[in-house]
C-alpha cells in the first residue's frame, strides 16, 4: 500500500461516502464538513495501485498535542495489512514527533493502537468533552 498526505491525492467523495454512510461515529455527516475536516487536518490517504482504500486524519498543533480521527479501511482491503500500515506512517510522521499527547477515541481497535503505543487514559478523570450526538442530523435540518 502507497501512503500520502497529498491532500490533492484524496478521494473525498469516497472519504465522504465511508464516513457517512459506513461509519458508526460519522453516519450522516454533511460533505462540506468532511471538506472543512480536511482542509484544517494532516490526512493520509493509503492507496492500492490507484484506488484509495484507506484513510486518516490528524488534528494537531504539531508542538504537543495530536489527535487522530476518522481512520478507517474500506471494507474490501481488511486483512491485507492497511491499518497497521497507515498507523506505522502515522506515528513515523516528521511533524508527530516529540508530542506530548497523541489521543484518540476507538470503540473496538483497542488491539491495532495498542501495537503502536496507545494505551487506555491514565487520568479519565481529567477529560471532558463537549459531545453532540446529533450535530449531522440538526445539521440537514
Amino acid at each position: 500500500m502507497r501512503i500520502t498526505t497529498d491532500k490533492s491525492a484524496l478521494d473525498v467523495a469516497l472519504v465522504h461516502r465511508f464516513l457517512s454512510e459506513q461509519s458508526a461515529w460519522a453516519r450522516g455527516i454533511p460533505l462540506d464538513v468532511v471538506r472543512r475536516s480536511i482542509d484544517n487536518s494532516l490526512c493520509f490517504a493509503g492507496f492500492e495501485g490507484e484506488r484509495q482504500v484507506a484513510f486518516a486524519r490528524v488534528v494537531s498543533d504539531f508542538a504537543t498535542f495530536a489527535y487522530l480521527a476518522d481512520v478507517f479501511v474500506v471494507p474490501e482491503a481488511r486483512g491485507r495489512g492497511c491499518s497497521k500500515a497507515l498507523m506505522k506512517a502515522i506515528v513515523a510522521h516528521p511533524e508527530l514527533q516529540g508530542l506530548r499527547r497523541f489521543t484518540l477515541a476507538t470503540a473496538d481497535a483497542h488491539g491495532l493502537y495498542a501495537q503502536f503505543g496507545f494505551t487506555p487514559l491514565g487520568q479519565p478523570e481529567r477529560f471532558m468533552e463537549r459531545f453532540v450526538p446529533g450535530v449531522y442530523s440538526a445539521a440537514r435540518a
